[in-house]
């Protein structure tokens, strides 16, 4: 594995999202000095936060997945969740709505979801499901060690028995035929590839390897920390500082002081200047090529995943929805094709509502509940839809549907907290004003993602969803972890690899 030579005892991790906040505890572990320069006055990163009139609503993830990851997280400084944070695990994990007006509760737990897809879809789809569940672990387990939760300097070095393994197990397959061979409910189906989305991937086009995202949810189960998922970067950030770490909160990184092909200081807009050794830049690729001067040199331009218009509601307490409700909508292959070939909004869409409150009614003023609609939508290199002129007719559209289809009596009582569109994301900073970087797709997956050791200097690594091992909240926590081998040149791995459920 290709490392930093010379000195590493000084760090300065750019950014305290999850990748750079995993970034720094690894480093901190190791015995680094750390320095995290953030420019938000708090941590989180795309794990967001914004509060409104006594809501607390968290702007970017809604849930947890793979816990495991946290606590190897938090282990490299000899701290645990437990000691920071209270997690509950979300049963059922989804909710699923159907056009025909059918209703199933996706359960991570095995027995529940047997006997649950027993009464939706009969006793032979149960089978079919616990074969599904089984290819799924299967998939996970060959996979995460060697090809999510590690370094690769190329793409040779993935050439071993352990790819074989998952070429036999149709890991390069497409995703939607492998989990069509399981089973034959098209409404189950749904269930179990919608999540390729969030890769950026239609699923008849996503490769099956990506059946490990359904994987975290369906099967390892899902999460909710009390607070709210911002309480994760609190506690890692809380945790960082226990450890020796120091942060620098309201200060943008504006330049990289370099001694040939080494970065000797971080510069922010506030004057100052941290000396380095070593630095880890969280921001989006083109934006730390900008602070290197370098753009790296591809034959195909990158591309950039679907974004997501979010609505947050504020509505009185009683509404039929546990934490999350996916609500499908007829129209499945056609959505895909509107968002990503066409860069149109779907036509008949396809909605996650989630209500936290369900799992922590604190969140919310007392007999109020918070609700918030996420509708995937084009990014802007594709659409090149005017949000901020569209937005409030978006909307009425969105809040529309929701109540016809999922929530009965929604627009007359619902209060519109905040809205996200991607005009938003894009003036956050993110490519493409989309919050899931860039397309899962083959030529942007693994060894052909943008690497995280830039070979124009010796010295500064990436991390984050833009880089290896992509997006999520647990592939960017390990993005943070991979960035420290780089820089520390040790291989610590994940006790995760195999032992997860």
């Amino acid at each position: 594995m290709r490392s930093v030579r010379g000195r590493t005892d000084r760090v300065v991790v750019v950014g305290a999202g999850l990748s750079g906040l995993a970034a720094a505890l690894h480093l901190a572990g190791r015995g680094r000095e750390v320095v995290v320069v953030e420019r938000e006055q708090v941590p989180g990163g795309r794990a967001g936060r914004s509060d409104v009139d006594g809501y607390r609503l968290d702007t970017g993830p809604t849930v947890l997945t793979m816990p495991d990851i946290v606590e190897e997280t938090l282990n490299a400084v000899g701290d645990s969740i437990s000691g920071r944070m209270e997690l509950c695990r979300l049963t059922p994990v989804y909710d699923a709505r159907f056009a025909d007006g059918s209703r199933l509760a996706v359960h991570s737990d095995v027995d529940a979801m047997t006997e649950a897809v027993r009464e939706f879809a009969g006793p032979d789809e149960a089978l079919r499901y616990l074969r599904l569940r089984e290819w799924l672990t299967r998939l996970y387990r060959a996979q995460y060690d060697h090809f999510i939760a590690a370094n690769t300097d190329s793409p040779l070095s993935l050439l071993t028995p352990r790819l074989a393994r998952l070429v036999a197990l149709g890991g390069f397959d497409g995703l939607d035929r492998q989990v069509g061979r399981f089973l034959r409910d098209e409404r189950l189906r749904r269930v179990f590839t919608f999540q390729s989305l969030y890769a950026g991937v239609a699923p008849r086009r996503a490769l099956a390897v990506y059946g490990v995202i359904s994987y975290m949810d369906t099967v390892a189960g899902a999460f909710f920390p009390v607070g709210g998922v911002r309480a994760l970067p609190d506690a890692l950030a809380a945790a960082a500082r226990d450890a020796g770490v120091r942060f620098e909160f309201g200060a943008t990184v504006t330049a990289l002081e370099r001694q040939g092909r080494r970065v000797t200081s971080v510069v922010t807009d506030r004057g100052d200047r941290f000396a380095c050794d070593a630095v880890v830049l969280t921001a989006e690729p083109r934006t730390a090529y900008r602070l290197l001067h370098r753009t790296p040199f591809r034959p195909v331009p990158l591309r950039a995943a679907p974004s997501a218009f979010v609505v947050h509601l504020g509505v009185p307490a009683g509404f039929d929805t546990g934490h999350h409700v996916l609500g499908f909508g007829a129209a499945w292959r056609e959505t895909f094709r509107e968002l990503i070939d066409l860069g149109r909004t779907m036509t008949d869409p396809s909605l996650l509502v989630t209500r936290p409150t369900a799992t922590d009614p604190t969140l919310a003023p007392r007999g109020r509940d918070l609700l918030s609609v996420l509708a995937p939508v084009p990014n802007l290199d594709r659409g090149g839809i005017d949000w901020d002129r569209r937005g409030p007719a978006y909307t009425e559209r969105i809040l529309d549907v929701t109540e016809r289809r999922l929530l009965p009596g929604l627009t007359s009582s619902a209060e519109v907290l905040q809205t996200t569109t991607p005009a938003d994301w894009a003036r956050a900073g993110l490519t493409a004003g989309t919050p899931f970087s860039y397309a899962h797709s083959l030529a942007q997956t693994g060894p052909f993602r943008p690497g995280n050791f830039p070979r124009s200097t010796d010295n500064v690594v990436l991390a984050g969803s833009g880089t290896v091992p992509g997006v999520g909240v647990p592939t960017v926590l390990i993005s943070g972890r991979l960035a420290a081998d780089r820089i520390t040149g040790t291989r610590v791995p994940l006790r995760t690899a195999v032992g997860a459920r």
